[in-house]
């Protein structure tokens, strides 16, 4: 079943990375609710724009943004434009993020710097970016994907699970720092998801990971859009600073 929040409707919320695996799902659920979706894409127009047919398709309104989230001047050029003749934005989805599965021992000082880039430098520059543009608007929500990587580790996924680590105590520290201008800011953690990289998994490898999760299954990138909607709503206007795993019990 899946909830509705009324004050999602025509509610501004940014989600970085998207137009592909969780973050479309993300998105489109968003558009399903009524908000103005906001993504970002470094490229190809076309498809951009073809997104955006997708997501107003579902209901709500959508604006594409070109730029990266590890080229701050183009950023905040395309944000600054966009929140000075749009709209302020009142939510956020810090989703954009990329994975290397590299033993510690092979691992390059430049592959580090890639995933600690994108997934904690990214989400950082683009909070802080909209930092001064969330005292103007109403009830902010800020939410950022980790993983459960992050609170628990795994090999082959330093770097990755540093770089989620440290989603978390930004998240922390923002929460405590915005939190007297009424801008909220949680963190989600999902286990294995079911996307199009878990698909290319074998089917052994697929039970064997399967084993170690209580309720016995991948979970799948709507129920992660569920936790989020209700993050982004005033359903959850009391919850800050907290991490929420969303793994089917992987952690316990």
């Amino acid at each position: 079943m899946k909830a509705i929040y009324p004050d999602l409707k025509n509610k501004v919320i940014l989600v970085t990375g998207g137009m592909r695996g969780i973050g479309k799902t993300l998105s489109l659920s968003l558009a399903a609710q009524g908000a103005h979706v906001v993504f970002n894409y470094r490229s190809d127009e076309a498809k951009a724009m073809a997104f955006k047919e997708e997501l107003e398709a579902k209901g709500g309104k959508a604006t594409g943004l070109q730029f990266d989230v590890t080229d701050y001047p183009a950023m905040t050029k395309a944000l600054d434009e966009f929140t000075k003749n749009v709209s302020p934005i009142s939510g956020l989805v810090n989703n954009a993020g990329i994975s290397k599965d590299t033993l510690l021992l092979r691992l390059k000082p430049d592959e580090i710097s890639q995933i600690l880039d994108t997934n904690l430098k990214g989400s950082m520059l683009v909070t802080q970016a909209l930092s001064r543009n969330f005292l103007k608007a109403e009830n902010v929500s800020i939410v950022h994907v980790s993983s459960i990587v992050g609170l628990m580790g795994n090999v082959s996924q330093a770097a990755y699970a540093a770089s989620k680590a440290g989603v978390i105590g930004f998240s922390k520290s923002v929460a405590k720092e915005l939190a007297s201008r009424n801008v909220r800011s949680n963190v989600i953690c999902p286990g294995f998801i079911q996307t199009e990289m878990t698909e290319q998994l074998a089917d052994k490898a697929k039970e064997e990971y399967s084993k170690s999760i209580p309720l016995a299954r991948f979970g799948n990138t709507e129920e992660v859009a569920e936790l989020t909607n209700f993050l982004l709503s005033q359903a959850s206007s009391y919850i800050t600073g907290e991490v929420i795993k969303i793994d089917g019990g992987l952690y316990i």
